[in-house]
């Protein structure tokens, strides 16, 4: 199939070209605009109590505020506040009432506000809507108008929450995906002009991977509007990892094989026709593989992985196509121009480091495996130490005001007082709450583990039936001791205290992420051995072998293990950050799982076809490495320096990710595909292809047609 569709490629590149770019043109200029959605809550299925307990908060509390700041008040001399404080801080809310923004629903302040301590007061600072941009520019012009109503009163004031968080903080995200965009962009064209000296060789990733990001972009559109989905906003920057990562694989997989039939005397359409013989199937394997890896998510409970993995599956469907259709058909066009002004193609290098390595594999494939092995190991035993961390202000600079003005609150108010724990209690038959019930259900509320503090409860004007009581936690909400506690001893401690009658719901922030915890839990524990067995279904299929699969499924499982692991050492263990961010075995599996996978698949194939030119088991697997492990090496170093350039970040999340990612995509590359794999194979000898004969050179019954074209050209296809 793959020689055929070479010909016709090869043969008519201006044909082929033509047709992808009016079947692009088509598809972009007609797709529709795709939904998305952005509160991580609608995503959890309804059964979940922090879903239900807020779609009561919807009806009974149509006009409750979605979003909040707090301006935190306290004596310059760090005094406690007196009466005649209360009173200008009282005068100060009411001036910026006169002039609040739309958004803004009232500052409210009051006695209540005060801290038992006196050490600070709050003026709430409640929003309306959902509109991000007006509610920052809120916060952003109640601190231009602070400092004037403080004037002269020894009083200081600072502005934190989530808004103000969010405002502080925008312009660090800002600038860590634009150094992440342009880092890819520098890497790819830096490292391929390194590794051939080549500007079109450089720029031809870029330009191809740009143009058929649109086409994705297009028919995900389609997608979206079929099947009714919403996709979270974070699809994008995922997206555009995702095709640069294996568009710049596939494309190396077919530059490094075209410059060695090259090498080998074909001439340009020649060198094509084999190479995409050669590597077209290595490609579609390793396309179907991650997209398998990616429609596996359309398993998962969290609604926001079900449209995220066929979206990514169409975009890696189409990279393969545009890899196997378009990039060849300019590459044959462009011939040994695609090289220009390197001669170096021409040369075969003679002691080079990929050679030292694959000797070493095939010299010492039991010690290499036995180190690389134990690696990967010592590194996965990490993972048991793994512990999620939702709170992503606490990942930001610490030297903000909105920072600095939540460590002031917490002088005189729990932590919880920022992201409560909203109890609606709801009476089973419908009547109205008693005055009585309520009172009962707060006493007991003081005594619930982990309360430091029980808030006056709200009765519902649109459902007398309903009320809403806020716990404020003793320590920071969002942390892991504090998702765990709320997922188990708060939730029974809370549901026992409810008056007879009546149930009692636990919402809010912290009880969404305990929910988020064990929905990710129970995904994970269904995509990874789904995705394994179909991984290794495909590979079963590509190899003709059953017990090739096994292993190579096991040491990428092993391998993303090892990932996890080593960011629960460097992080939690080296840093002694609390925890790792909860999306992070996620993005793993999306990045180095899935992506990983297509190292195996290419080094793989190598040492099936070097086994099938006569070569013993440990000969194919120097070999293997020799001619495979600089194509691995290359399309693992541009991906990992790209991730590892989120480093840079001052957020810990991106920290956190880009480390992660990077050292998956170098232990995939660098430990698993270059050493493991080949060094596994050659110790197993032919019982790795088992039950074909997938090493045995192929047994021809009449001349072949290729060998005969090549013969008249008086060139071997090998």
């Amino acid at each position: 199939m793959f020689a055929w569709l070479a010909r016709v490629v090869v043969r008519h590149p201006w044909w082929t070209i033509l047709a992808w770019l009016v079947a692009a043109a088509a598809i972009i200029m007609t797709a529709p605009a795709i939904s998305t959605q952005e509160d991580t809550a609608d995503f959890l299925p309804s059964k979940y109590e922090s879903i239900q307990a807020a779609k009561i908060a919807e009806k009974a509390f149509p006009q409750r505020d979605e979003e909040s700041a707090l301006i935190v008040v306290k004596r310059s001399d760090g005094a406690p506040l007196t009466a005649a404080d209360g009173a200008k801080i009282t005068q100060v809310a009411r001036a910026l009432e006169s002039r609040k923004p739309p958004v803004v629903r009232a500052f409210t302040t009051g006695p209540d506000t005060v801290a038992p301590n006196k050490a600070v007061q709050i003026i709430g600072m409640p929003m309306i809507g959902d509109d991000d941009d007006k509610m920052s520019e809120a916060v952003k012009k109640t601190r231009e108008q602070l400092p004037a109503q403080l004037s002269g009163s020894g009083l200081d004031a600072k502005i934190g929450g989530n808004v103000a968080s969010w405002v502080d903080n925008q312009k660090s995200f800002d600038q860590s995906f634009e150094i992440v965009g342009i880092a890819t962009f520098v890497l790819i064209i830096g490292l391929i002009l390194l590794i051939f000296r080549a500007p079109l060789a450089a720029l031809l990733p870029l330009l191809v991977i740009t143009a058929t990001m649109q086409v994705v972009n297009g028919l995900i559109a389609f997608a979206a509007n079929a099947f009714n989905w919403e996709v979270g906003e974070d699809l994008g920057i995922i997206m555009l990892i995702v095709l640069f990562g294996i568009g710049t694989d596939y494309i190396l997989f077919l530059l490094f094989r075209y410059r060695e039939r090259l090498r080998a005397g074909d001439d340009k359409k020649t060198a094509m026709i084999i190479s995409m013989e050669r590597v077209g199937e290595v490609i579609f394997s390793a396309a179907g593989a991650v997209a398998v890896a990616f429609l596996v998510m359309l398993l998962a409970a969290f609604g926001g992985f079900g449209p995220m993995g066929p979206a990514l599956a169409i975009a890696v469907t189409v990279m393969a196509v545009t890899a196997l259709t378009l990039v060849p058909a300019i590459v044959s066009l462009l011939g040994t121009a695609v090289f220009w002004p390197s001669k170096a193609w021409r040369k075969r290098p003679k002691g080079s480091q990929a050679a030292a390595l694959g000797r070493l594999v095939g010299r010492r494939p039991a010690v290499v495996a036995l180190v690389s092995g134990a690696l990967l190991v010592g590194l996965a035993v990490g993972t048991f130490s793994f512990k999620s961390n939702n709170d992503f202000f606490a990942g930001f600079p610490q030297d903000t005001e909105s920072a600095q003005a939540n460590k002031d609150m917490q002088k005189g108010f729990p932590p919880g007082l920022t992201t409560p724990v909203s109890v609606y209690v709801k009476r089973a038959d419908g009547q109205a709450l008693e005055q009585g019930q309520l009172a009962a259900f707060s006493e007991k509320a003081k005594g619930v583990p982990g309360v430091g503090r029980v808030q006056q409860p709200e009765p519902s004007k649109a459902d007398r039936s309903v009320a809403r009581v806020d716990l404020l936690l003793k320590q920071n909400p969002l942390s892991a001791e504090s998702i765990e506690l709320v997922r188990g001893d708060l939730r029974d401690a809370v549901h026992k205290a409810a008056p007879p009658g009546t149930w009692a719901y636990v919402g809010g922030e912290t009880s969404t992420f305990a929910d988020i915890n064990n929905v990710m839990n129970r995904d994970l524990s269904v995509i990874l051995p789904v995705a394994a067995v179909l991984i290794a279904l495909i590979l079963a299929l590509l190899l003709r072998s059953l017990v090739a699969p096994i292993y190579l499924v096991a040491v990428v499982l092993l391998g993303f293990a090892a990932t996890l692991g080593a960011a629960v050492y460097t992080f939690q263990g080296a840093l002694g950050e609390p925890g790792l961010t909860f999306q992070l075995p996620t993005i793993l599996y999306l990045f180095v799982l899935a992506i990983g996978t297509d190292y195996n698949i290419l080094l793989t194939a190598r040492l099936r076809e070097e086994a099938k030119e006569g070569n013993d088991p440990r000969r194919a697997a120097a070999l293997a490495v020799e001619h495979g492990g600089p194509t691995v090496a290359a399309a693992g170093l541009i991906l990992a320096g790209t991730f590892s350039v989120m480093m840079l970040a001052k957020v810990s999340m991106l920290q956190q990710i880009g480390f992660a990612v990077a050292i998956g995509i170098v232990l995939s590359a660098f430990v698993v595909s270059i050493f493991l794999v080949p060094a596994v194979t050659a110790l197993l000898g032919h019982k790795a292809w088992w039950p074909g004969h997938g090493d045995e050179p192929p047994v021809r019954k009449g001349p072949d047609p290729l060998e005969e074209q090549f013969a008249r050209s008086g060139r071997h296809a090998r």
